[in-house]
């Protein structure tokens, strides 16, 4: 039965469309042959913006739990594109870092996400584009705690 307050919401849209999208850039990096999900992309991104956080940063950024963040990194890790080093001065602490496979597979992505980018966008022009947006923009202002 569904529930037409939810239906009426953009709260299935969203969560819908972000799986949605999670799933297509993971099969289109595949076919691409890249062996990367998105999440470990966004680890990645997230490390080549500021290379050396603490892990525990990495959960809060990434809004994972600690143990799921620690899988996604070990993965990273087998695959040679991170490295986990423990802070020098606290040795609780862990600190990320890209490997240089690391470097270059993130560098690898940028052509194709532009690609996948155009791709989801297509049909949008670009008062779509700024109104999606802002609209985004607006919800996740309402969503701050």
């Amino acid at each position: 039965m569904k529930i037409p307050e939810m239906e009426e919401s953009v709260l299935p849209w969203i969560g819908k469309t972000a799986k949605m999208m999670a799933i297509f850039i993971g099969d289109r990096l595949k076919r691409k042959g890249m062996d990367l999900s998105l999440q470990q992309m966004i680890i990645l991104k997230i490390l080549h913006e500021e290379d050396g956080r603490p892990q525990q940063d990495l959960a809060i950024v990434t809004e994972r739990h600690k143990a799921s963040l620690t899988r996604l990194i070990s993965t990273l890790e087998k695959k040679q594109l991170v490295t986990r080093v423990p802070d020098q001065v606290d040795k609780r602490i862990n600190r990320v870092y890209l490997t240089k496979a690391g470097k270059e597979q993130l560098q690898s992505t940028f052509p194709v996400m532009k690609e996948l980018m155009l791709e989801m966008q297509q049909g949008l022009d670009k008062t779509d584009l700024q109104t999606t947006i802002q609209t985004l923009q607006k919800i996740q202002s309402n969503l701050t705690i």
